[in-house]
C-alpha cells in the first residue's frame, strides 16, 4: 500500500473532487486544492464544505491550460488526484475547443509536472463516455473507445496521453474510469439532480431521451474508489473501470425517484434536451470485475439508498437549483 500524506486535487471544486478531497481532509491527509481562478472569493463546492474541513484545506487558484500553475501547485506533493476538466457533454457541443483545450492540455501540464517534480503516484480521472455506446455488455476496460460527443473525445486523448507517460516515462499513473456518479452536491446538469429538483418543485418533470441506460454509483463509492487505486501499487499503468455493475433506463429511473418523492409528476421530453442521434450513448453497463480482484473494490451504496441520500439533500437544498431550466 502507498503510504501518502500530502495530495494535490485538481477540480476539487467540483462535485467528486469536492467529495473525495472531505474525505482525504478526515483521513488526516494534508489537502491543496488547484481551483480555477475567477475573480471573488468563492471557491465552488468548497464552500459548502463544514468549516472544520474546509479551514484545512489549502486552496491554489490557477489555470490548467497555464503550465507554470500547474508546475508550482504539484511542489512537494505525494499524490496527485487529477479531476480537473469541463465535464458537460452538452456544453461541449457549442464550446468545443475551451473543452478539448482544457481537458487535454491541462492533463498533459497535470502529466509534465509530476514527472519534474517527482510525485509518488498520479490518479487519473477518465470517464464512462469514452465507451461510446456499449458494444457489449457489461462493458469491461478492454471495450473500444468512441468519441460520440467532443467531451468524449477530448478525455479519450487525455487518457492516451496519461497513458503515454507511463509506458514512456515509468510516470506512476493509474486511470480510473468512473460511470454515472450522482449524490449530494452535484449540480443539475447531472440527469439525478435534474430529475429530483423537477420533481420536488413542479408537475411537470423536463428531460431528453428516456429509453439511455445508466450504470449509477453514489458518490461515497466512487471516492473509494478513488482512495483505493491511489493506495494499491497494481493500479499502476491500469484503466479501472469504477461503477455499480447494473444498468437501469431513464424512464425507469424517473419513475423510481418519482415513487421515493411520492408525488403525482408527469414526464415530457424536450427535444432541445435530446443529443444528437450518432452521439447519444444508448447504453452504459460496467464490467466491475477488475476493480474487484485488482484493488478490492466493490459499491457498497444501493441505488434505493443513494437515491433517498441524494433527494433528501437537494429537498433542503433547493436554492442551488434552477428546476425546469436546461442548464448545459
Amino acid at each position: 500500500m502507498l503510504k501518502y500524506n500530502k495530495v494535490l486535487v485538481t477540480g476539487g471544486a467540483g462535485f467528486i473532487g469536492s467529495h473525495l478531497t472531505e474525505k482525504l481532509v478526515k483521513m488526516g491527509r494534508e489537502v491543496r486544492v488547484f481551483v480555477r481562478y475567477y475573480m471573488g472569493t468563492k471557491y465552488g463546492l468548497i464552500d459548502l464544505l463544514p468549516p472544520n474541513i474546509r479551514n484545512k484545506i489549502e486552496i491554489i487558484t490557477g489555470d490548467l491550460k497555464d503550465s507554470d500553475a500547474v508546475r508550482n501547485a504539484t511542489r512537494d506533493v505525494d499524490v496527485i488526484f487529477h479531476l480537473g476538466a469541463i465535464v458537460s457533454i452538452p456544453y461541449s457541443y457549442v464550446r468545443p475547443r475551451e473543452v478539448i483545450e482544457t481537458n487535454v492540455l491541462g492533463t498533459l501540464n497535470v502529466l509534465v509536472a509530476a514527472k519534474e517534480n517527482n510525485v509518488k503516484k498520479i490518479v487519473h480521472t477518465s470517464t464512462s463516455e469514452a465507451y461510446g455506446t456499449a458494444q457489449y455488455v457489461p462493458i469491461d476496460e478492454n471495450h473500444p473507445l468512441q468519441g460520440q460527443s467532443p467531451y468524449s473525445a477530448s478525455k479519450i486523448s487525455a487518457d492516451k496521453i496519461a497513458e503515454s507517460f507511463f509506458r514512456s516515462y515509468k510516470l506512476p499513473v493509474a486511470i480510473i474510469r468512473p460511470f454515472n456518479t450522482y449524490g449530494p452536491r452535484q449540480s443539475d446538469r447531472a440527469i439525478i439532480p435534474t430529475i429530483i429538483s423537477q420533481a420536488l418543485t413542479k408537475k411537470i418533470v423536463h428531460l431528453g431521451s428516456l429509453t439511455p441506460t445508466r450504470d449509477l454509483t453514489y458518490v461515497s463509492d466512487t471516492v473509494d474508489g478513488f482512495i483505493k487505486i491511489a493506495e494499491s501499487p497494481k493500479s499502476i499503468g491500469e484503466v479501472i473501470n469504477i461503477g455499480s455493475g447494473f444498468e437501469i433506463s431513464i424512464g425507469d429511473l424517473v419513475n423510481k425517484i418519482i415513487s421515493i418523492i411520492g408525488k403525482d409528476v408527469k414526464i415530457e421530453s424536450e427535444k432541445k434536451r435530446i443529443r444528437p442521434t450518432k452521439s447519444e450513448v444508448n447504453r452504459l453497463f460496467a464490467d466491475i470485475t477488475k476493480a474487484k480482484k485488482l484493488i478490492g473494490w466493490e459499491p457498497r451504496v444501493t441505488l434505493e439508498e443513494g437515491l433517498k441520500k441524494t433527494i433528501e439533500w437537494i429537498s433542503k437544498s433547493l436554492g442551488f437549483y434552477k428546476p425546469g431550466k436546461y442548464n448545459i
